[in-house]
C-alpha cells in the first residue's frame, strides 16, 4: 500500500510547490516563486518515473499529476507574468496584463486534452505546460534577482532596484504577445520532437535533431550566462519543432 502511494506523494510535493509558488508570486516574491516552480517541475519529472519503476502506474496518479500541473505550470507562472506586467507598465499594458490569467486556462485545457489523447505517449502535440512555465521562470529570475523582492515596500525602502525592462512598455507588450502565442501553442496540434536520445543507436543520423538541439542549448548558455537562457532554450525548442514539422511534411 505504501509503495503504491510513493508516486502520488511525489505528485503532491509538486502541487505543494505550485501552491507556495502562487502565494509567493501574489505577494511580489517573484524569484522565490520561480524557484518553487522549478522544484515542482523536478518532482513532476520523477513521479511518473517512480510509478513505472515501482510498477504502480494508475489512472488516479495520471489525473492527480494533471491537477498538480495546472497549479505549478499554469496558475503560478500566470501569476508571475501578471506581476511582471502589472507593476511598471503604462495603463494599456496594465489593462492587457489580465491576459496573463489565460495561462492557467490554456494549461488546464491542454492537460485535460493530453489525458484523453492516446497519440502523445512518446512525443507531444503542442507545447507541454512545464515547458511553457519555464519560459516565465527564466525571465522572472533574470528580471528579479535571487533574494530580491519586487513588492513596492522593498523598492521604496531601497532594498531592491527595479530592472529597467520592467517599466519598458515595448518589452512588456512583447511579453503579452509571446504569452498569447505560447497559450495557443499549448493547445495546438504542432508536433514537438522528443528530447530522448536513442541510447541503443547513438549515431548522428538517428539522433540528429536531439544533438542539434543540445549543441545550440550549450551555445545559448555559454553566450548568455543569464537566467533568461532558460526562456531562450524553450523558444529554441519551439522553433526547432516547427522546422522539423515542416521538413517532415515536405517529405
Amino acid at each position: 500500500m505504501i509503495k503504491r502511494q510513493i508516486p502520488n506523494i511525489i505528485t503532491l510535493a509538486n502541487l505543494l510547490c505550485g501552491v507556495l509558488a502562487s502565494f509567493s508570486a501574489a505577494i511580489g516574491d517573484i524569484s522565490s516563486a520561480a524557484l518553487l516552480i522549478c522544484l515542482g517541475i523536478f518532482f513532476d519529472f520523477f513521479d511518473g518515473m517512480a510509478a513505472r519503476l515501482l510498477g504502480v502506474a494508475s489512472p488516479l496518479g495520471k489525473e492527480l499529476d494533471s491537477l498538480a500541473d495546472v497549479v505549478t505550470s499554469g496558475v503560478a507562472p500566470g501569476l508571475i507574468l501578471f506581476s511582471i506586467l502589472s507593476e511598471g507598465g503604462g495603463p494599456l499594458v496594465r489593462f492587457f496584463s489580465l491576459t496573463a490569467f489565460l495561462v492557467p486556462l490554456f494549461a488546464a485545457y491542454r492537460l485535460a486534452k493530453f489525458n484523453l489523447d492516446t497519440r502523445q505517449s512518446h512525443s507531444f502535440l503542442g507545447l507541454p505546460t512545464p515547458a511553457n512555465a519555464l519560459i516565465w521562470v527564466g525571465l522572472a529570475l533574470y528580471l528579479v534577482p535571487l533574494g530580491s523582492c519586487d513588492c513596492e515596500l522593498c523598492i521604496a525602502e531601497g532594498e531592491f532596484e527595479r530592472n529597467p525592462l520592467l517599466t519598458n512598455n515595448v518589452f512588456l507588450t512583447a511579453l503579452i504577445i509571446i504569452s498569447l502565442v505560447t497559450d495557443i501553442l499549448m493547445v495546438s496540434e504542432l508536433p514537438m520532437f522528443s528530447l530522448k536520445v536513442n541510447f541503443k543507436d547513438m549515431s548522428w543520423k538517428t539522433n540528429s535533431i536531439q544533438y542539434i538541439f543540445l549543441i545550440v542549448c550549450a551555445i545559448i548558455i555559454v553566450a548568455t550566462r543569464q537566467w533568461y537562457a532558460v526562456s531562450l532554450i524553450i523558444i529554441w525548442y519551439i522553433l526547432l519543432s516547427l522546422i522539423t514539422c515542416k521538413r517532415d511534411n515536405a517529405h
